[in-house]
């Protein structure tokens, strides 16, 4: 099977929103508190160990609408420094223009 390789299951790579995490975050931790170790809390969950300890580093103690304030000032930044980034060169071109350096 493709689903296997060298005796482990490969899981399907997906995408969560900040909800889901949240959500999911939420839910391990009940299971932990349950009596579940975090290997069987996070299986029941569906995600890796590598995966639920991220999302704890970058999204524990926030609440949903805070995760989705984070999303969204992360993706505005992003577009700032290109934005930043490609007026940069613009005025470079400029100066080297104007010096007459092209």
């Amino acid at each position: 099977m493709d689903a296997f390789r060298k005796g482990r299951l490969i899981m399907a790579r997906t995408r969560h929103t900040p909800e889901q995490i949240i959500n999911k975050l939420r839910a391990i931790e009940v299971h932990i508190s349950s009596g579940l170790t975090q290997e069987q809390a996070v299986r029941k969950e569906e995600v890796s160990v590598q995966t639920y300890c991220r999302w704890r580093k970058e999204y524990g103690g926030l609440k949903v609408d805070q995760a989705k304030r984070l999303k969204e000032m992360e993706k505005e930044n992003a577009r700032l420094k290109r934005l930043v980034a490609e007026l940069s060169l613009d005025k470079q071109m400029l100066q080297e223009v104007a010096e007459g350096n092209f």
